[in-house]
């Protein structure tokens, strides 16, 4: 029988991890924070570690770096309610087999465990890389992502080289890319790397590209795919999607539809984040006349965090828009829409925010009942009075 060390410093948290371990089968037992955990570690051995990010005295890192070094290879699950890709992909470089994100439905925590458990690997990330040839190496054994492999954030597979390069100027720097110019080259590089997007162009001589795309699904089952085509008359859109993709950037690239394309695969990652039940809205950065989009993908992501805390039996949710801009109504409205989604799941929701901001939701009739606090402090402690 497995044994499975979880450590984290919420105690509900590790209630939560317990039961879902325990109901696979497996025993469990629990830490508060790095420094107890590396205490378990040195009595016994454990077949896993679900290990938290944040914590006091020793934070997960920290405690993965020590035991990377004392030569502890046991297998670690990272739960993060950190969805940047820098955090991700620090502790990909130490060594993990998979991570998280909190708040978490139990039956994925349960279904990575026992991918992990079973040597399937399954990890999820980005490192640092710039673009470059398809890497020539042997081909491995399984086409599952397998801890170990590069993570990159996207593929460009294009026969003209100019189209890697124009993407890569309109892209932030902190997006990696790839770009390769045949379909030999795009299953060599798909064998040894993982991508988050994979973009194919429609257009490549002597491939099929719809063809070429269902070889790569196979590679990278976990990849959104994306077709690159020129505008024309006809319905792109539902034409490719007939092809086996699920989206189309045109070519020649604007700012604004790759803008829009980071926002469907990339920006909404770090817009929210949610750490236990606070869901926390990151600052607008960009042009004024694309506030409304902001909104839009806070919104669209907003719905899955929310469930994820119900699942995870929370009675309260925090939304925290201390940094969203407050000017317009958009934020009023995204407020109204987000308390009555609490209230379908049978949540109290509360809000934190400036107080300039509280003066605005006061103007309105719809919004001045809002619970609202200065601190998710405050909001946690009326939650608990």
């Amino acid at each position: 029988m497995a044994t499975i060390l979880t450590v984290d410093d919420s105690r509900s948290v590790r209630t939560i991890v317990a039961k879902q371990v325990k109901d696979l089968g497996f025993e469990v037992e629990e830490a508060e924070d790095g420094v107890q955990g590396l205490a378990k570690l040195g009595e016994r051995e454990y077949d896993l570690v679900l290990l938290d990010v944040t914590m006091p005295n020793l934070d997960g890192p920290g405690m993965l770096a020590k035991m990377r070094e004392e030569g502890n290879k046991t297998p670690v699950i990272m739960l993060t309610s950190e969805s940047k890709r820098s955090v991700v992909s620090g502790v990909m470089k130490i060594g993990i087999a998979d991570y998280i994100l909190k708040p978490f439905k139990p039956e994925e925590l349960r279904a990575k465990v026992l991918s992990v458990l079973q040597g399937e690997g399954g990890a999820e990330g980005v490192l640092a890389v710039s673009s470059e040839p398809a890497p020539q190496a042997p081909e491995p054994a399984a086409a599952h992502v397998e801890t170990g492999k590069q993570f990159v954030d996207v593929l460009v597979v294009d026969d003209m080289e100019n189209v890697h390069k124009k993407l890569r100027t309109m892209l932030p720097n902190h997006i990696t890319l790839n770009g390769v110019t045949s379909a030999q080259a795009a299953l060599q590089t798909c064998r040894q790397r993982v991508y988050r997007v994979a973009l194919v162009d429609t257009e490549i001589p002597d491939v099929d590209s719809a063809v070429l795309a269902q070889q790569l699904k196979v590679l990278q089952p976990h990849a959104a795919f994306v077709a690159l085509a020129l505008r024309t008359t006809n319905d792109v859109l539902a034409e490719v999607r007939g092809q086996g993709f699920d989206n189309v950037l045109f070519k020649p690239f604007s700012q604004d539809n790759v803008d829009d394309f980071l926002g469907q695969y990339f920006d909404n990652l770090d817009l929210l984040s949610a750490e236990e039940n606070v869901l926390k809205v990151a600052a607008f950065t960009g042009r004024a006349d694309r506030v409304d989009k902001y909104f839009t993908r806070i919104s669209d992501t907003y719905g899955a965090l929310l469930n994820k805390v119900a699942a995870a039996c929370f009675e309260d949710v925090v939304l925290d828009v201390s940094a969203a801009p407050t000017t317009g109504d958009r934020l009023a409205k995204f407020l109204l829409s987000s308390a009555d989604q609490a209230k379908q799941v049978g949540m109290r929701f509360a809000v934190v925010g400036t107080a300039d901001l509280q003066k605005i939701l006061n103007s309105y009739t719809e919004t001045k009942e809002l619970r609202f606090y200065g601190t998710v402090a405050e909001a946690q402690a009326a939650a608990q009075a």
